[in-house]
């Protein structure tokens, strides 16, 4: 690298504090700074937009480009979701409570931003990590093998933290001073509040393991069943079957048969955009629910699918309820019309059946 250039730094940008704080570190010193949020499949604020959920507007935005607009930083959305779904399946180095591969996440997310660094001419690559503050992924042997298997060895920098850590080829040669970096370790944020204020940042979301599907324990149940359904001959787990793991009340009918019944009118809405390759059960003379069914129904499975959806009308009773059930082809468009079109007059299920059939939250 040219020393007489100006240092350029690329970095993970969720748009929380610590990394909109690493970046403004960086910044501070001069430093270049493109900020990289990369589109996994998995957010929460992504799949609150797909459904039109409207009750808060802040949790709507995209955080990452809020922050770099603050910053002036330029940030960059990059999808990555095929590549980080076939991940996901089967990390090298685990899970942690929920489906969350949290140090092979951050392995994937760095080799990433390392190919982004290397066409920009950056020498570094940065990240709002903090010593100590999370159990799986950010202790000392944890950051310490991130950066070995990602081969960032004197190119990545946790500016939160760096005066806890070795010091960058940067450091060393002068072009970025320690002095200007910080020493914080564990999960109290008291120091970075204060540099907030200090910074005059004050409009960033509070912490929460909330703002990834994957850390929530009923969807890494969801999860892992689904994957199941692959190993069994069911489906491939892609980008439109991580979708529908967001919504509804999920039941497994069979190792490779699953029904979804949406719980409101925005996730009806939702599943209805997945039903070509699917079965498509609605109640025919009440309010209820849309569920889908995937994988090959039996009969008897047509008729407990129907049954379920049944047990979720607004008037379900003790008695037979129409049940309209289509089929649709796959590949299809949402114009289509359905290939098979029953009739069905299921009870609605007992509670015990749901229970026992009921993957999940």
């Amino acid at each position: 690298m040219d020393k007489d250039k100006p240092l350029k730094a690329v970095g993970l940008m969720s748009g929380g504090l610590d990394s909109t704080l690493a970046a403004g570190l960086l910044r501070a010193q001069g430093v270049e700074v493109i900020g990289l949020n990369f589109s996994t499949g998995f957010c929460v604020t992504d799949h609150h937009r797909a459904i039109g959920r409207k009750d808060d507007d802040r949790n709507l935005r995209n955080e990452a480009l809020r922050a770099g607009a603050d910053a002036g930083v330029e940030v960059r959305i990059i999808d990555v979701a095929d590549e980080y779904i076939e991940m996901v399946k089967r990390p090298r180095h685990g899970y942690g409570h929920g489906a969350n591969p949290c140090i092979d996440c951050r392995i994937f997310m760095l080799n990433k931003a390392r190919e982004v660094a290397d066409a920009e001419g950056a020498e570094v690559i940065f990240t709002g990590e903090v010593l100590g503050q999370r159990p799986m992924s950010q202790h000392r042997p944890a950051l310490d093998l991130i950066e070995r298997e990602t081969g960032l060895k004197g190119r990545l920098l946790r500016p939160l933290s760096a005066r806890r850590l070795a010091p960058t080829r940067a450091e060393q040669e002068g072009r970025l001073s320690r002095d200007g970096l910080l020493d914080i370790k564990g999960r109290s944020r008291r120091e970075q509040v204060r540099l907030a204020a200090d910074l005059e940042i004050d409009d960033f979301p509070q912490p929460s393991g909330g703002c990834c599907f994957l850390a929530d324990r009923n969807f890494g149940q969801r999860f892992h069943d689904l994957v199941r359904e692959e190993d069994a001959g069911g489906r491939h787990v892609g980008r439109d079957e991580i979708m529908m793991l967001k919504v509804g009340r999920h039941f497994r009918l069979s190792p490779t048969v699953k029904v979804i019944v949406g719980r409101n009118e925005g996730e009806n809405a939702f599943l209805d955009r997945y039903r070509p390759g699917r079965w498509r059960f609605a109640a025919m003379d009440v309010m209820g629910p849309v569920a889908l069914a995937q994988g090959d129904l039996d009969e008897t499975m047509l008729q407990t699918a129907a049954s379920i959806t049944a047990r979720y009308c607004d008037t379900a009773g003790p008695g037979p309820s129409r049940v309209g059930a289509e089929r649709y082809a796959a590949g299809g468009d949402l114009t289509a019309p359905p290939e098979e079109t029953r009739i069905l007059e299921p009870v609605a299920a007992p509670e015990a059946l749901l229970v026992s059939l009921r993957v999940g939250g």
